[in-house]
């Protein structure tokens, strides 16, 4: 089924002595705001796990590929967009036919977006589904650390063989066969993440409620599809938060294209969000050391408020488990 209605959600993001986002500019350190001292992680870092989620556990479906993967050109499926619809880039019409069957046979393009100029001309794509960059609700501390390597990996002058290998590091003392690393990480983290979903550009792409739907299984599935030495306890504490816009005009056209355009700017639903570190809490370790509330009672004509805890069941709309408090 077609979106019939604008949405905007948030989630949450634990981070317990992992790294949520390196800057490569910078060592590969967490990501931080120098000004508060605020940890954050991209919204680039964050599609890019919702994709490999997809890619794992859809991949083999049809219309849910993923064209922006590790290591590859995508000019090479704008070429087979041409291909598969015999279009001539030269025409507009032939331009947008490539650009509709890449819509639907890739689920990010079609959530996302993408700029398919770069080869052969598929025009560009809005994408219907925008994230914010991760902030976190408290300053976190980048630690750089020196660990023990118990090997190297040198290249040796006029190596080839395992044996010419051999013959080196019998040469060598056990001491010069160790050497130092460094590892970059925060102790801890709650980071808040926000995203909008536009009707009006789900119509364009054909991102439908079946798309939603997977959008949001991914979210809650990214970090456990995703452990790594640098990201071993990275969580998306649930639920995820939803708001849905439905309109309040009693003429049913004109509540449906409210329910599309949105019936409350996006900063006042987010607003409602309070997250609060517990008075009797230096220093957060855990989620439990903070205090998530919505104010319910405040929520704009004709906007309905879920959430998703499993993300294998349907939202639950109209309440807020333990009355208002998360966590």
């Amino acid at each position: 089924m077609a979106l019939a209605n604008r949405y905007e959600f948030m989630f949450f993001i634990e981070c317990v002595n992992s790294n949520p986002n390196g800057d490569p500019d910078m060592g590969n350190s967490p990501r931080i705001d120098p000004q508060d001292m605020h940890g954050y992680i991209t919204d680039v870092a964050i599609k890019r796990r919702i994709r490999n989620y997809i890619e794992a556990a859809y991949g083999d479906c049809e219309g849910m590929n993923i064209i922006m993967k590790n290591a590859t050109n995508i000019n090479k499926f704008i070429a087979l967009a041409h291909e598969k619809t015999g279009a001539d880039e030269k025409t507009k019409n032939k331009v947008y036919a490539a650009r509709q069957w890449i819509c639907d046979n890739y689920y990010d393009v079609r959530t996302f977006g993408a700029v398919l100029s770069t080869g052969m001309n598929a025009g560009q794509v809005r994408g219907p589904v925008q994230m914010t960059f991760a902030k976190s609700l408290d300053a976190v501390l980048p630690m750089d650390i020196a660990i023990t390597r118990m090997c190297i990996a040198d290249n040796v002058k006029g190596a080839v063989t395992y044996d010419d290998y051999q013959e080196a590091e019998d040469k060598l003392d056990e001491a010069k066969l160790r050497t130092i690393g460094r590892k970059q990480f925060i102790p801890y983290g709650l980071y808040e993440a926000r995203g909008f979903v536009s009707a009006n550009l789900a119509e364009q792409t054909g991102f439908d409620e079946s798309d939603l739907k997977k959008l949001f299984e991914s979210i809650l599935n990214m970090y456990e599809h995703d452990r790594s030495a640098s990201k071993g306890e990275m969580s998306v504490i649930t639920p995820i938060i939803i708001f849905r816009h439905d309109g309040t005009d009693s003429n049913e056209e004109q509540r449906k294209k409210q329910a599309k355009l949105g019936c409350a700017s996006a900063h006042k639903l987010f607003n409602l969000v309070h997250a609060e570190k517990k008075e009797d809490v230096e220093y957060p370790r855990s989620y439990k050391d903070y205090n998530i509330s919505i104010d319910t009672d405040k929520l704009p004509n004709g906007i309905s408020i879920g959430y998703l805890i499993n993300p294998y069941d349907d939202i639950v709309w109209g309440s807020i488990p333990n009355e208002g408090e998360l966590f």
